[in-house]
């Protein structure tokens, strides 16, 4: 080996990495080959449909958790209204994350939901609106995911900044104390 050559990070969890992928390429490899396999709309929708709801599930609860130490889910509380909850794990596992992992959790769900949208475009210039049907309920299943663990990252860091902000302003106060009882 090389001493030059610069250590590469492997993924943590290729087995992970490898489902997460798998889904969203299938949904989309099905939806765009099976025009030339299939003329039944009916079973492009359902197949095309179940592997993006199958995606949906495998990211939610199963990548986001390993993948980026994230997972999100929406509840109704007895008032009725819509809760978002989140969790995430500690400061000091989210920082051991594999980067590799994350990079390719994030570029894919964003990947997906671009490829989704221009199939989305090219459906509306084909002025089929059947399939446009099949591309937005895979859209929507892909930003969802997008949404909840944006909004689960950002409440991540929140949380972190709180919690730094505490450690920090009680080594202050028990500093400060500290100070003034040798006084």
């Amino acid at each position: 080996m090389d001493p030059n050559q610069p250590v590469t990070e492997n993924y943590a969890n290729p087995k992970t990495c490898f489902f997460h992928v798998l889904f969203k390429a299938a949904a989309l490899a099905f939806y765009i080959l099976s025009a030339i396999f299939f003329n039944s709309f009916v079973i492009i929708f359902v197949v095309t449909v179940l592997l993006a709801a199958l995606d949906f599930w495998v990211v939610k609860n199963v990548s986001g958790r390993i993948l980026v130490g994230l997972r999100w889910w929406n509840e109704i509380n007895d008032i009725g209204e819509s809760v978002w909850r989140f969790e995430c794990l500690d400061q000091e596992s989210l920082a051991r994350m594999n980067k590799k992992d994350s990079w390719l959790f994030w570029w894919t769900m964003y990947l997906a939901a671009v490829a989704w949208i221009i199939l989305g475009i090219f459906s509306l210039i084909r002025f089929q609106a059947d399939y446009l049907l099949v591309v937005g309920v895979c859209l929507t299943l892909s930003i969802a995911n997008i949404i909840g663990f944006t909004k689960c990252r950002k409440d991540a860091k929140k949380q972190i900044q709180a919690f730094a902000t505490q450690t920090i302003a009680s080594r202050f106060s028990s500093t400060l104390q500290s100070a003034f009882s040798v006084i």
